[in-house]
């Protein structure tokens, strides 16, 4: 007999993994350490106009899938209404069977919205008026949206020459009780290939008030926005690794005249370029330990591959894929260990995004563990392609076979949209079926409290305490 549709016991195929969610999973509370969330959305309270703004903008997962079932990109990114690209969504979502944006949808269906409806052209305009009502309420607005998901705190993504004057509006308000801290991301302080590198260093001259001539001034300006980052609460770094990870030693002269090449307008080589991210990214990296932050690598992503689209409509709208290009083992490791030999290596989470170097991040965190911090090197969550039901599963199985799944510090949204974290609950129930699994199996005892322990640390109480967000009380629960 098939099961219900998306039942309570949905992904769960066990007893065992039925309480492990319903009893321990469920009530945590979600820290979301690394999403794009726009901070000005929730200083400003802000209010969507339609379900398409909120459940299709911005949305490069959805706007993939309509483009794979035929859908024009008027009725995408373009300028048709509102009303008739949500009838498009609705008319061809019937056929993402097998795609978690499938489960997503309907999950954020029912937990925000309360509608049980299987989503398909013949209810799209229903489910449009039923929508749009509850976006009246102000609980459907940005913040209250927040709290009824039960987040507790979220990490946004910020560019170093931010002012975060959206953070400080947002943390002086203490009617809201989800902590938003920003994130240091300073990728295009090391993309020293990029057309746009020059014009950016001037603006992080004029944003640390620092003028750059030299390499090493292009560091005293990232040290004053790290300092300015620190005072809104900054616990964490995050750095896209474009590719393959990159080492490329280099002396402070050859550093120097290698970014006065690149403002004179110069051509650099690919070594060159290597140096330059090397350097900077070596320097960051002990900035992080030093104050005691954490420090994210996302290692794999290639990026604009339309040149035709990007043209149209720039970064970050779906023309992106899984890199396969360059060892990903050898730089990383020497970019880990020069910080390590200086015992200046920060806590590091390592995410990939081509699964076939699970394993290859999976035992390089080993290599560096040093026994004062439970899981102080971490193999992220399933990353952008891989954050559905079989990615999830062999990211997590890498893990436990080759380190320490109950140190995981587990799931993020790594979203621009407020209704995504039901994607935490996709991820608990994955969990808790893979470690009922083993249960079931003999390969784990029916040991309640050791088993609770782990999937409350996994779902929020080891990030918690990994980024430094604990409260007192939540401080004192070390595993």
């Amino acid at each position: 007999m098939a099961k219900p549709f998306m039942g309570e016991d949905f992904l769960l195929d066990t007893p065992t993994a039925c309480k492990l969610y319903h009893e321990y999973a469920a009530p945590q509370p979600i820290l979301d350490y690394h999403c794009h969330l726009p901070p000005a959305d929730i200083a400003g309270n802000k209010r969507f106009h339609n379900i398409t703004e909120i459940w299709l903008g911005g949305d490069h997962y959805k706007w993939r899938f309509l483009r794979s079932a035929g859908v024009t990109e008027d009725f995408i990114t373009g300028d048709r209404p509102d009303r008739e690209k949500f009838r498009r969504f609705c008319a061809v979502l019937p056929l993402a069977v097998g795609n978690p944006l499938y489960h997503w949808c309907h999950l954020e269906l029912r937990r925000f919205f309360g509608l049980d409806a299987v989503v398909g052209a013949e209810i799209a305009d229903t489910l449009w008026e039923a929508c749009n009502a509850k976006l009246e309420q102000p609980e459907f607005f940005a913040r209250g949206l927040m709290l009824r998901a039960n987040v507790r705190a979220v990490c946004t993504t910020d560019d170093p020459v931010d002012d975060l004057a959206h953070h400080q509006a947002i943390a002086a308000d203490r009617r809201f009780g989800v902590k938003v801290l920003p994130t240091f991301r300073p990728d295009r302080s090391l993309n020293i290939d990029r057309a746009d590198f020059a014009d950016y260093i001037g603006e992080l001259s004029e944003a640390s008030g620092i003028a750059i001539h030299r390499f090493a001034d292009v560091l005293k300006a990232l040290d004053a926005r790290l300092d300015h980052f620190a005072r809104h609460g900054c616990r964490l770094s995050d750095h896209g690794l474009d590719g393959a990870p990159w080492y490329e030693e280099a002396t402070e002269a050859e550093l120097d005249a290698i970014l006065a090449r690149k403002l004179n307008g110069g051509t650099l080589t690919p070594k060159e370029v290597e140096q330059h991210k090397t350097g900077v990214l070596l320097h960051l990296g002990r900035e992080y330990a030093k104050r005691d932050w954490a420090m994210q690598l996302h290692i794999g992503a290639q990026r604009n591959n339309s040149t035709r689209m990007f043209r149209a409509l720039g970064p970050d709208t779906g023309w992106d894929s899984i890199g396969d290009s360059g060892s990903v083992s050898a730089k990383l490791a020497r970019t880990l260990d020069a910080l390590d030999r200086d015992g200046l290596l920060p806590r590091t989470v390592l995410y990939c995004l081509n699964p076939i170097h699970n394993e290859v991040l999976g035992t390089m965190i080993g290599n560096f563990q040093d026994g004062r911090v439970p899981g102080k090197m971490q193999f992220g969550s399933a990353w952008w392609f891989n954050d559905q039901k079989d990615g999830m599963i062999r990211q997590m199985t890498a893990l436990a076979s080759l380190g320490n799944l109950g140190a995981f510090v587990g799931m993020l949204t790594d979203s621009r949209s407020f209704l995504s974290y039901t994607r935490h609950e996709y991820f608990r129930r994955i969990l808790c079926n893979l470690i009922g699994g083993w249960v079931e199996n003999g390969e784990y005892p029916q040991d309640w409290a050791q088993l609770q322990r782990i999937v409350e640390g996994i779902c929020y109480g080891n990030a918690s305490r990994y980024f430094g967000l604990a409260s007192d009380s939540e401080a004192q629960e070390i595993p």
